[in-house]
């Protein structure tokens, strides 16, 4: 075994060991807060979450706050309130909603975005009510905050209208107080409520909203109602949060109001809807609500300001998270020399010939251009389903499709260049493929029984497009460009042994096993995973290894052509060394990069952003940069460290696929 490699595997272990332990002291408080990944069943299924249990708890019973995350996202993003409540004093429940992590619903589903959020926070109310840690007063209220992010606002506010309608019933409220983060009531009036039942729900709770100045989604209804969300908002100014505020004469933002026999709040940062989750200034605004609903019970939790230390567990994890990454380099050094999979290595395709003239240069860096941005440009047509943008590119695939083949019938009339014939026809081909894909748009994006990711479904529809596009560009480049000066699929090492690409399946799945045996010892032991704010690789249950089995071959689509066309034009001596992974990188990621500049530069230099439509696509953005920017640097390292062109790909299409079904929501039981 090669030194480098023994180095590079130690550096791994010590960052993903060294990283855990000092995150599970930061989720942990340093030990005094006991951090347990717990289940219940429900009636709408099994609900399961992060318990932190502040020492004294079980001796003395608590206040406790149930916090969820939003749509796509996962309990640990809950994590600075979990961390900065129960560090003093607090009970928190950081709660996986249905269909997200590891709580799945059982409910029917015939519109799945309405059937897991309405009841996922009061099923958790109703859970911890009974638990001794949980405190109440002398007539039995709990002592219970819900709070939720986006999605979970909604499931925190349809919580507390629940709950007071047990109120009338019973005579005993369950939750004390309420905070949202990120959610308005939008799509609480999809459930048929009015501004004034929704408002009058609250009663005596103390009751506070964040609602972001440049949230992408919500506290804008004009700007909503114009399908143009993403623009810089003033919530307390709507009819909405005045109403929330009990009607004041002078409403403002950071102050509290009395309103019937509460307190209600509405704080407004200076942030975009996923900022929430990572921000000193909304955990100091979320610190402050819970010292002042609780404020009687100060003998029980620590009152008042201190330092927020969440942050530490996000930069240790995140230093776990580039050692999981690293563990793939020397795992898969050692699995390509072992005999029996040993095929995997191949001899390196020979590198294309050198581009001898100004044109030819001009000519490849037009292409690795185009293929950089054209993934960005085209992101909201075939993420979104825009149809202006859908038009032009049904309008261009028919050009392409006449033209094509069009070349290709004249080519057979006149005995014309064999190479042009190849072309035309194939393309027509690949053209033909993405004609059928561009009109099932919608029924290949929206969720079914066989595809249930909601999220997943749209990014392979993209990806899958992306990989034609590029693959025609692929083709006619070879067939116009390269094969008259010789080039063979030879020289694109498409060429292979069954038992070579055997080999390369083998080591991608053993690698990804040891990956993921390393994740679940740490989340056994931890009680942690590897992440950075929105990107995380999480543990998954097994109908997400159901799941994989389907996306994965699919997305294996894009991550083999795009492989593919990036090595073909980084394969020679003009991008050796770390010009080639830089190119590599901006091939794969550089339009969507730009692609955020000028979105999020355009929100906050004018007010409104660059795709004021475009709310849900450019978060999912900001998630698939870092994931295909991996995906690059793997792709091109393992080709050059094989000479096979397949180990890149296969690696990219299991492990990407995985970490994207388990780190968002998916309907399993649909």
């Amino acid at each position: 075994m090669e030194r480098s490699t023994i180095v590079q595997l130690v550096i791994a272990v010590l960052l993903i060991a060294g990283g855990s332990f000092a995150a599970f002291l930061a989720n942990s408080s340093g030990g005094d807060v006991d951090v347990s990944r717990i289940n219940f069943e429900t009636d709408d299924g099994e609900l399961s979450g992060l318990l932190y249990l502040p020492d004294g708890a079980e001796e003395e019973p608590r206040p406790a706050i149930v916090a969820t995350h939003g749509y796509l996202n996962s309990a640990e993003m809950q994590a600075p309130q979990a961390i900065e409540m129960s560090k003093r004093g607090y009970v928190v429940l950081a709660l996986d909603q249905y269909d997200h992590g590891h709580s799945i619903g059982t409910m029917e589903k015939p519109v799945p975005f309405f059937s897991f959020w309405p009841s996922s926070i009061y099923d958790a109310v109703n859970y911890m009510y009974e638990q001794d840690y949980v405190l109440k007063d002398d007539d039995g209220n709990g002592m219970i905050s819900v709070s939720g992010h986006s999605m979970g606002g909604f499931s925190s506010t349809h919580a507390v209208i629940m709950d007071e309608m047990f109120y009338e019933e019973a005579g005993v409220r369950k939750i004390d107080s309420y905070l949202t983060m990120g959610s308005d009531y939008q799509w609480i009036y999809s459930l048929e409520y009015e501004l004034d039942e929704i408002v009058n729900a609250y009663g005596p709770r103390t009751a506070g909203k964040i609602a972001a100045t440049y949230d992408e989604f919500f506290f804008d209804p004009e700007a909503a109602a114009e399908e143009r969300p993403v623009v810089e908002k003033n919530y307390i100014e709507t009819e909405e949060a005045q109403a929330f505020l009990g009607n004041p004469d002078d409403p403002s933002a950071d102050q509290f109001f009395q309103v019937d026999g509460g307190e209600r709040i509405i704080y407004q940062p200076d942030e975009t809807h996923p900022w929430n989750h990572f921000s000193m200034t909304t955990t100091g605004h979320v610190v402050e609500f819970y010292d002042e609903a609780f404020s009687d019970y100060g003998h029980l939790v620590e009152i008042g300001e201190s330092g927020q230390s969440w942050m530490f567990k996000e930069w240790f994890s995140f230093a776990a998270l580039i050692g999981f990454f690293l563990l793939f380099v020397p795992a898969i050094k050692m699995l390509s020399v072992l005999p029996f999979l040993s095929k995997v290595n191949v001899k390196h395709p020979e590198a294309l010939p050198d581009l001898k003239n100004t044109g030819e240069k001009t000519s490849n860096l037009v292409i690795i251009l185009f293929s950089a941005f054209f993934p960005a440009l085209l992101f909201t047509s075939f993420y979104s389903a825009d149809e202006s943008g859908m038009r032009i590119v049904l309008l261009v695939n028919i050009i392409i499709l006449i033209s094509t083949l069009s070349s290709f019938i004249y080519s057979l009339m006149k005995k014309s260049d064999d190479h042009i014939k190849k072309a035309s026809l194939s393309i027509f081909i690949i053209g033909l493929f993405q004609f059928v894909l561009i009109q099932n748009q919608e029924t290949l994006i929206d969720v079914n029984e066989f595809l249930g990711a909601p999220t997943g479904n749209p990014i392979l529809y993209w990806a899958v497009n992306v990989a034609l596009i590029t693959l025609m560009i692929f083709v006619g480049r070879h067939y116009i460009s390269n094969k008259p000066k010789g080039v063979t699929l030879d020289h694109y090492g498409l060429k292979m042994r069954l038992s070579s690409l055997f080999s390369a399946l083998s080591i991608s799945i053993i690698s990804i096993v040891i990956g993921y045996i390393v994740l679940f010892l740490v989340d056994v032991i931890f009680n942690t995973d590897f992440r950075l704010w929105t990107f995380a690789v999480k543990t998954f249950d097994v109908h997400h290894l159901v799941a994989l089995l389907k996306y994965a071959p699919l997305f294996f689509i894009f991550y083999f052509v795009v492989g593919l066309s990036v090595n073909v034009n980084t394969n020679n001596r003009s991008f050796d060394g770390i010009k080639g992974y830089i190119t590599a990188i901006f091939m794969y990621v550089g339009g969507l990069v730009f692609y955020l500049i000028y979105h999020y530069a355009s929100l906050f230099i004018t007010g409104e952003a660059g795709f004021p439509a475009e709310s849900l696509s450019s978060i999912v953005v900001i998630g698939l940069v870092p994931v295909l920017a991996i995906a690059a640097i793997f792709n091109r390292y393992f080709f050059r460290l094989t000479g096979n062109i397949y180990l890149g790909p296969i690696l990219n299409a299991i492990l990407m696929t995985m970490i994207l079904l388990a780190n968002t929501a998916y309907h399993a039981t649909l």
